[in-house]
């Protein structure tokens, strides 16, 4: 199959772009074209919903293969919501457009004046499907090479994010190995009008008040105060002095 010398121009251009020359270049093409460009063109001509297939499991290998390397002291579960967190339309439409991946798209006309080239689940699919089509071409070395370097950074950030970290699993974990009991919560206040209440909640381990946390629902005061609890075992555990038994999730 030959492409138009245009085409040949936008191919080159993503390649230098990744630093990934292919072997075979069809993959590359089909990898960005998407099913409304195919529609349109020919009832024969392939998209790239096979290749994105494919490509969703090489990065959650690559992804997954990265966290239980690097973060050895976190659980599985913890580990699964991090990749979940990654390997998803939001983030690897995030890393689509490090790449101007939408340029270099085929799509139908339609879809093309949609604003398609921007959409997050197209984008998304397509940095999959690329992912896809340089497993196929190159193996998972290759394949690691180019996007493991794009997902560490958005790996790193979700780890040390707040938000993606399961203190009160941690706790339960924490109790359970270290003091055979497990943490219970209550809601001692609640602030503020009902279209902006916020809940303050302590926990509770063996009959002592061990953190406290407000937050804009019950789960995230709870969290807050397991977060505070969890710092003062971490702390207590060090041999040093707690001074703060309080936190406020934002």
């Amino acid at each position: 199959m030959e492409f138009p010398e245009s085409r040949m121009d936008e191919l080159a251009s993503l390649q230098e772009k990744t630093k990934y020359k292919f072997i075979d270049i069809k993959l590359l093409n089909k990898a960005l074209t998407h099913k409304s460009y195919a529609n349109e063109k020919s009832e024969n001509l392939k998209h790239n919903e096979r290749l994105e297939f494919l490509g969703d499991s090489v990065l959650d290998i690559l992804v997954s293969d990265y966290l239980v390397k690097e973060f050895s002291d976190f659980a599985e579960g913890r580990l699964s919501k991090i990749r979940a967190a990654v390997v998803n339309e939001t983030c690897l439409a995030i890393l689509a457009h490090k790449i101007n991946l939408g340029n270099y798209l085929l799509l139908g006309k339609g879809e093309d004046l949609s604003g398609g080239r921007h959409k997050p689940s197209i984008l998304a699919d397509a940095f999959e499907a690329l992912a896809g089509a340089v497993f196929r071409d190159g193996g998972l070395n290759a394949a690691s090479e180019l996007f493991l370097p794009l997902l560490v950074e958005e790996v790193e950030k979700t780890a040390e994010s707040w938000s993606f970290r399961d203190f009160k699993s941690d706790l339960q974990e924490y109790t359970q190995n270290k003091l055979s009991c497990i943490p219970s919560y209550k809601v001692v206040r609640e602030i503020g009008p009902d279209h902006a209440k916020e809940f303050e909640v302590v926990v509770v381990i063996r009959n002592e008040e061990q953190g406290k946390g407000l937050g804009r629902s019950k789960k995230e005061a709870e969290q807050a105060a397991a977060k505070i609890a969890m710092e003062k075992f971490s702390t207590n555990d060090n041999g040093n002095k707690i001074t703060d038994s309080s936190y406020i999730m934002r």
